[in-house]
């Protein structure tokens, strides 16, 4: 059996395509969860994609992903910057986890400057678009594979 990768988006990332397209993009949320899962078939994995805007439900699949996932991909969205709960729980993970942000969150308002998320990412991929997705996909195989 393929091992599992969860890909965990935040507050506000359901909207994607339609918050602020100059910024993040057109493509939907929908629409990167697919070339995700997509990508993960072609490197012998599979994607299990999730969407909340509640804090404590992210914390949840993250403990969840304990027993089921080898690799977490988180864009945190706005509790990249603000939520001690998320990293806990991301400290309790043993695997891979790559934090990915659509935009360059270094070239925003300052106080998307600090990431709590970064404290115990494997990678951080920033401003690449969508396709930071397909980046930290890769990323977490070659690090399942060393």
């Amino acid at each position: 059996m393929s091992k599992l990768v969860t890909l965990l988006n935040g507050p506000n990332l359901n909207l994607l395509g339609l918050r602020q397209p100059e910024i993040y993009g057109h493509e939907t949320l929908a629409d990167v969860a697919a070339k995700t899962a997509d990508l993960a078939e072609e490197l012998g994995l599979r994607l299990k994609a999730l969407q909340s805007n509640h804090e404590g439900q992210l914390v949840d699949w993250i403990q969840e992903a304990r027993g089921t996932s080898a690799g977490i991909i988180i864009n945190g969205g706005a509790l990249t910057h603000t939520s001690i709960a998320v990293l806990d729980a991301l400290h309790a993970f043993d695997g891979p986890v790559i934090e990915v942000h659509i935009s360059n969150i270094h070239k925003r308002e300052p106080f998307r400057h600090h990431s709590y998320v970064s404290q115990r990412a494997d990678g951080v991929i920033v401003g690449c678009g969508t396709d930071g997705y397909l980046l930290a996909l890769r990323r977490i195989a070659s690090l399942l594979k060393a």
